[in-house]
């Protein structure tokens, strides 16, 4: 469990081989932002890759936006490189480090073991996180023993695009009007938040695919919102505002949050149990399902 706190309502995905995208990225409002050097960029490219991200990295200003970069997944001959290459590069200027189809809790730790390493010869003054994707079927069946696995880790996301492929999901039952009746991601959704909560981290949904299907991304947005997820990915810009809005908690949801929180305390103050706010009684467990929206108004600076 990490003590660092960062908003990831949206995570923009940009690949790492387009200049001209990176330095758009960098003039964006949003929450994160992750420089992908895995499946936006083609295998030849991915070494010349690299060095673009170090650029863009040391270059632009990403303003608030956490600055990640996606690597290659532990299994492939380019995923060591990746991280030496990019953290000598531009350790100072990254936040975090993103780890795809991660299977096994081992394949967190060589990575955590490798940011030692760098970070040691290199004297860097703050250590690099983690965030990882749940992609694989065998990722899911360990989820609890991945969401321990560094003490650097701070969030997973559900990725269910190669998560599709992995356990043989029928891809035309997607969406909602493919003869499968609700939410066919709703046991991984939940299963990654309930392992993401347990170990202090943030839960996060992964993509949507049609950037033009408005209303499908904001469902999806929904979905996962409810069920605990703190954000979503975003493949375009014109996802955007929709996942930045829909994972914000409402301003009146705020100032009815705090006023709870204030009466209570002021209640605990004078030797009471309990207080009473617009007619309904409250009491330390009204505080604790109240602070998860006073946290997140703290963080989102609301």
């Amino acid at each position: 469990m990490t003590d660092i706190k960062r908003a990831r309502r949206c995570q923009l995905s940009i690949p790492g081989s387009s200049e001209k995208m990176m330095a758009k990225g960098a003039g964006m409002e949003v929450d994160h932002i992750f420089l992908d050097l895995e499946d936006a960029v083609a295998p030849a490219a991915k070494p010349d890759a690299r060095g673009k991200i170090v650029e863009a990295l040391n270059t632009h200003d990403f303003g608030d936006s956490v600055r990640c970069v996606r690597i290659n997944d532990v299994e492939t001959q380019w995923c060591y490189k990746d991280i030496i290459e990019v953290v000598t590069g531009a350790g100072e200027n990254l936040d975090t480090i993103m780890i795809p189809k991660v299977k096994y809790a081992h394949d967190v730790k060589w990575v955590d073991i490798l940011l030692n390493q760098i970070e040691m010869e290199l004297g860097l003054k703050k250590k690099i996180g983690i965030e990882l994707l749940i992609e694989e079927v065998e990722g899911m069946q360990n989820i609890d023993a991945i969401s321990v696995s560094s003490p650097r880790l701070e969030a997973m996301v559900f990725g269910m695009g190669d998560y599709s492929a992995s356990q043989g999901v029928n891809v035309r039952a997607i969406g909602g009007d493919g003869g499968y009746p609700g939410d066919i991601w709703h046991y991984q959704r939940q299963r990654l938040v309930i392992a993401c909560r347990s170990a202090g981290i943030d839960p996060i949904d992964g993509p949507f695919g049609n950037f033009k299907d408005d209303e499908g991304y904001r469902r999806e947005c929904n979905r996962s919102f409810i069920l605990g997820c703190v954000g979503k990915w975003a493949i375009h810009p014109a996802q955007v505002p929709h996942s930045q809005e829909i994972y914000s908690p409402h301003p009146d949801d705020v100032a009815h949050a705090r006023k709870i929180a204030a009466a209570y305390d002021e209640a605990v103050a004078q030797g009471q149990g309990a207080a009473q706010v617009d007619g309904t009684m409250i009491d330390a467990a009204s505080v604790r399902i109240v602070q998860n929206t006073i946290d997140k108004a703290d963080l989102y600076g609301m």
